[in-house]
């Protein structure tokens, strides 16, 4: 029979064991060795049932263990340890207050929004590689102290669970997840009911939400949660599941996390007196209304439109992840006019106001339509990718809304994801580590935390702190891997066993599963989301070689491969099937085998247990690519194309490059082709002889050495820690700045400013270009040599300090590119003449050899501008655009 009413019954812990509560409610157990190590004792048996989860197996103690827990005192001492950390942890002063201490101007309070939050695999709540980023964010600023507020939607169903069928294909499965059994807790007012925002809905509706609280350390993580009484059914719905759902309920579910998430944000910070962030990061997309809303706040205090924007603009970072159009969410634009007309959310933002702000104006844009990172990057003064790449990629994919503008010059900067180390490093690694430098040691070089040594602070990420691992043994390395590869041979058996009994095999036709992969084989890992352009199947390119690869008779590998498709993509659930068939051929099954259900839980073995790790997606395709990342980080060596983060930091010594075959000329099949010839051979002749190469003392020795480079040398650049040091002092503390710039009157007179630039900006031209003492001649100069030019301006009726004129100079190239350009100011040479026109004159230095060349810009200037291309406005002479006017750019 079926219950009628379903509610949770929470332990009642005896007092000596109420610490427990704290720290089974703080998901720092969740990357701290001690705490977890804490709860398995409790219930060694119940632990893995409870899928390592301390808040699940609380509730699964009896009566009678929890009464023996109480009574043990060497338990009560343990605990009493793990608690006093904790709370040493929570309160003490971390990296961010000590650059306080020390006179940084940082903002008092951060709000980070991101659609999916990777925490743990207790908290369901991410899909991929977005969601891990975003929890490793907040993990590493609750390491570091960053005073954070997460923001996102609490999805009752997560994002789905993955079974395969008889024939391998891809199912789907939404468990219910009641917030009560999870680690949260239900936000509440001073009066004990339960907190809720409010967003109104066309036709006189409303959407309610209320606030579940995920405590991540120091940082609280916000869920909003439609499932409440108070709405109707389809309202109830919005937070069903992540990335479900059509238009309408896509929007939806971005209005609630962007709206609504800033009254949460509001609502939390006016209940506990925290501080009111001063900066707004939009992690993607997907929260761009943020903007919107904190516009709709400014507007209620007196504030005209333009003014607001410019304040929100100036508090707000974006983080782009996509490097294709396709991967950015677009809207009809009726579909905002009906959500953000007369009856509809944000009264006295006009929707003629916000409509524009996601337009695609740019060539080969769809003006009726209404892009989601077009807002956030319109919203945002500063904008970044994530990784070096990335960068590049995102400013040439956003350039037409910098018309004119070289891409190198659109302001997009790059900040290279990094991963949480003591998420991702298997405890065995950290307990190696920690023999050479100590424990507490240990935990700071991960965490990415200042270090003493002997008495001078290392800053955190430098690589001096990561040498003691260069002084491990060889043996002991080669032990360690031989370990990881072992228990990752037994847990892909279990799962392996449970993945073929949901298949619907019986007992009887499983004992191969026994021989399945072997502890002493050289072991491949590849696993990730299946979108065609990561290539789950490129391996399958040539069956035949790739059998003689798995089965060679003194080099053999074995290829563990995990990876969901989206619910509604076929073609990615193909490739599985496909990879799936493959790996169920008799031939090869005990050396290649598919693993469903992929997420944190089997990551946090599968990175371990794996000597190589593989990617190969089409360059340049993939934003970052973290998972090589946490595989380095156990002394995994990276096989991939060169990608994302592996561009950048890529040397022989951390692994190999997959040749990639880029030319516009070689379509994707030939492209395929040639990749996975040069994988197969990358393999065949240098990976699996290299592993199985032995010295005299029976170790791979190069291996190893590749190893130890990987961990001493890459492991402080892959580091969450890092990257989130990078955030607060490359866009926070500059975006904080901005933000304080900005009072009323102030904003008033910038937004008034860029009006009238903008109308004058059409009169505004290089007239004239000329060097007053010219060095060239017969079309060369010598090094070293200086020109001094004088240019002519018309100002359009605007002031000399309201432009500054540039030269550009640099090499070029057959086509008059200037490549590697370097920029040099030009200053005004006194008054204009009766036409409006002023004279700017300025030395240019030939410091380079070879072909060389120059022009002049004119560009907008403002103190208050976070760069000259800012307002997407520029003049170049007549030459570069065939008229004398000014660009308009937008």
């Amino acid at each position: 029979m079926k219950a009628i009413r379903r509610f949770t019954v929470r332990p009642v812990l005896p007092e000596p064991l109420r610490p427990l509560h704290d720290l089974a409610r703080n998901l720092r157990w969740s990357w701290h060795t001690e705490t977890r190590e804490l709860f398995r004792s409790a219930d060694p048996e119940g632990w893995r049932p409870a899928d390592a989860d301390p808040v699940r197996l609380l509730g699964s103690l009896t009566a009678g263990r929890l009464a023996e827990l109480g009574r043990d005192e060497e338990y009560l001492g343990r605990l009493a340890e793990v608690s006093a950390d904790l709370k040493e942890y929570l309160d003490g002063p971390r990296w961010y207050q000590e650059q306080q201490a020390a006179g940084a101007e940082l903002p008092s309070a951060i709000a980070y929004f991101s659609p999916e939050f990777g925490v743990t695999a207790a908290l369901p709540q991410y899909s991929g590689g977005l969601g891990i980023l975003a929890g490793d964010h907040l993990k590493a600023a609750s390491d570091l102290g960053v005073p954070l507020i997460g923001v996102g939607l609490l999805y009752r169903h997560g994002y789905f669970r993955q079974s395969l069928s008889r024939e391998g294909w891809q199912q789907e499965h939404y468990p219910v997840l009641d917030p009560n059994e999870l680690p949260l807790d239900l936000v509440r007012e001073a009066d004990g009911t339960p907190a809720r925002v409010v967003l109104a809905l066309p036709g006189g509706r409303s959407l309610y939400a209320c606030i579940w609280l995920a405590r991540v350390g120091r940082v609280p993580l916000l869920l909003l949660d439609s499932d409440v009484e108070e709405n109707a059914p389809g309202e109830r719905d919005v937070t069903d599941r992540l990335y479900g759902g059509g238009s309408d309920h896509r929007l939806l579910q971005e209005m609630l996390l962007g709206i609504g998430g800033v009254r949460a944000v509001r609502t939390w910070c006016r209940l506990t007196r925290t501080p009111e962030p001063e900066v707004f990061h939009t992690n993607e997309g997907h929260a761009g209304f943020l903007g919107l809303e904190r516009i709709r706040e400014l507007a209620a205090e007196g504030l005209d439109f333009e003014a607001a924007l410019e304040v929100v603009r100036a508090g707000t970072v974006f983080t782009t992840h996509t490097p294709v159009p396709a991967g950015i969410d677009r809207f009809d634009r009726q579909l905002i006019v009906r959500h953000f007309g007369e009856d509809g959310e944000l009264p006295g933002v006009p929707v003629e106001k916000i409509l524009p702000l996601g337009r695609e104006t740019y060539p080969g844009g769809e003006p009726e339509l209404f892009n989601m990172a077009v807002m956030g990057l319109r919203l945002a003064q500063r904008a970044n990718g994530v990784s070096t790449l990335h960068g590049a990629v995102s400013r040439e994919m956003f350039s037409g809304l910098w018309p004119g503008f070289d891409p190198a010059d659109v302001p997009i900067t790059s900040i290279t994801n990094g991963v949480h180390a003591p998420t991702w490093v298997a405890p065995e690694v950290f307990r190696l580590g920690a023999g050479q430098v100590g424990t507490g040691r240990a935990h700071q070089v991960l965490a990415g935390g200042p270090v003493t040594d002997g008495g001078t602070e290392q800053q955190p990420g430098t690589p001096r702190r990561w040498d003691a691992v260069g002084g491990i043994g060889d043996r002991d390395i080669w032990e360690l891997r031989r370990e990881l590869r072992g228990q990752l041979v037994t847990e892909v058996r279990r799962r392996l066993y449970a993945s073929w009994r949901r298949r619907g095999a019986g007992t009887a036709e499983l004992g191969w599963i026994d021989d399945v992969l072997d502890p002493e084989i050289l072991t491949v890992g590849f696993a990730r989301r299946v979108p065609s352009y990561k290539r789950l199947t490129l391996m399958l390119r040539d069956r035949d070689r790739l059998r003689e690869l798995l089965l060679h008779p003194t080099h053999p590998i074995q290829i563990v491969v995990a990876g969901k498709a989206h619910p509604a993509d076929d073609g990615g659930k193909r490739l599985v099937q496909e990879l799936v068939r493959f790996a169920d051929d008799p031939r090869v099954r005990h050396r290649i085998v598919f693993l469903p259900d992929y997420g944190m839980g089997m990551a946090q073995k599968l990175y371990p247990g794996c000597d190589v790790w593989l990617n190969n997606p089409l360059r340049p395709l993939e934003a970052c690519g973290t998972s090589g990342m946490k595989a380095a980080l156990n002394g995994c060596l990276n096989l991939s194309v060169r990608d994302g983060w592996w561009d950048e930091w890529f040397e022989p010594d951390f692994g190999w490059e997959i040749p990639t075959a880029d030319g516009s000329a070689v379509d994707e099949d030939r492209r395929d082709e040639l990749e996975s010839n040069a994988l197969y051979a990358l393999i065949e002749d240098r990976v699996a002889p290299r592993f199985y190469d032995r010295g005299a003392e029976g170790l791979p020795d190069r291996w190893i050495e590749m190893v130890r480079s990987t961990l001493v040398n890459l492991g402080p650049k892959v580091l969450a820690g890092r990257m989130v040091r990078e955030y607060v002092e490359r866009l926070y503390a500059p975006a904080a700045l901005s933000r304080r710039a900005l009072g009323p009157a102030v904003a008033r007179d910038l937004a008034e400013w860029k009006a009238k630039v903008r109308a004058a900006w059409r009169e505004v031209s290089v007239d004239h270009v000329e060097s007053v003492t010219d060095t060239v001649a017969g079309g060369s100069a010598e090094l070293g040599a200086t020109l001094s030019l004088r240019v002519r301006i018309a100002l359009g009726g605007l002031e000399p300090d309201d432009v500054e004129v540039q030269v550009v100079a640099g090499r070029v190239d057959s086509a008059d590119a200037i490549a590697d350009a370097q920029v040099f100011p030009l200053k005004p040479a006194g008054g204009h003449d009766l036409e409006d026109r002023w004279l700017y004159e300025g030395p240019l230095a030939l410091d380079r050899t070879g072909p060389y060349g120059y022009t002049v810009r004119v560009l907008p200037s403002h103190e208050l501008l976070a760069s000259g291309a800012e307002l997407g406005l520029l003049a170049v002479p007549n030459e570069a655009t065939g008229e004398g006017a000014g660009v308009l750019m937008r």
